[in-house]
């Protein structure tokens, strides 16, 4: 199978989000009543925290023997993600750019080419780039082919699990990066950690003892922040500052499903020292 060639920033540019009218995540179809063994798959990437929220999910669902998923290379230029030696050749369709599976679906594509995005293979064409949509169908659409390790999705937490989407989502998960600067959004994040952990020193997990989705969006955030966005200390002492969140994250992380997922390397900033995470 090809190859992309090498990222090539003075030929090719670099990569910027296409400034092009309507959503940022342009596909947003639904697996339904068509879930069969092998017609899906997963493009993500080790270093995105949105995709690893899929490869969690697709693990606890007991799906990676009936849901296929493989990683793009985490450099890209103007020709955005590419499938080159690191994490091998894209296995369903042979491209060497992702932008190829967007191009098969509409094409000429002008949008954001993001990962994850789900790939219909009995159709050729991609279903959706919306992570969480993504991941609740592997949640919830598979039953019937694969018992799952965890029903991350079970109907009777699902309004509360995106009630705390609605604040965890613009405070911590969308909110990290933006505090690297001094502000509105560092304040919210260190208040959110402050109030994580005030709940967690009576919960095993954010809704009592049930690891559902929540905990997956919440965690992917985690477990790059002290070598990310607080790589160099700047916007707090650490993570561990906050015992019960602490002790949540690494519980969490000794999951099999969270711990196979995660490669530090893919993310962590140049010289950043990674915390005691075992």
């Amino acid at each position: 199978m090809m190859l992309a060639s090498p990222v090539d920033t003075a030929t090719h540019g670099e990569y910027a989000i296409p400034d092009t009218p309507g959503p940022l995540l342009r596909f947003t179809g639904r697996i339904t009543g068509d879930a069969r063994p092998f017609r899906y798959h997963v493009y993500g990437g080790w270093f995105c925290p949105w995709s690893q929220r899929v490869a969690i999910t697709r693990a606890l669902s007991g799906l990676e023997d009936v849901v296929g998923m493989s990683f793009v290379d985490g450099d890209r230029d103007g020709r955005g993600w590419a499938f080159r030696e690191r994490y091998g050749p894209d296995p369903v369709n042979g491209f060497t750019l992702l932008r190829e599976a967007y191009d098969a679906t509409e094409e000429n594509f002008d949008g954001h080419v993001s990962v994850p995005a789900l790939w219909d293979r009995e159709n050729a064409r991609l279903v959706s780039n919306d992570c969480a949509t993504i991941g609740i169908d592997l949640a919830t659409r598979f039953r019937h082919l694969a018992t799952p390790v965890v029903d991350t999705y079970p109907e009777r937490h699902r309004e509360r699990i995106e009630e705390l989407d609605r604040w965890l989502g613009p405070a911590v998960n969308h909110g990290a990066g933006a505090a690297a600067r001094p502000g509105a959004a560092r304040s919210a994040l260190l208040e959110a950690f402050e109030q994580l952990d005030e709940h967690l020193s009576g919960s095993r997990y954010l809704i009592g003892d049930d690891l559902t989705e929540a905990d997956i969006r919440l965690w992917v955030t985690l477990v790059r922040y002290d070598v990310g966005v607080n790589a160099g200390r700047t916007v707090s002492p650490g993570l561990h500052v906050h015992p019960h969140l602490w002790s949540y994250a690494r519980a969490l992380y000794r999951i099999p499903a969270f711990r196979d997922t995660t490669d530090f390397a893919a993310f962590s900033r140049p010289g950043a020292v990674r915390p005691d995470w075992d």
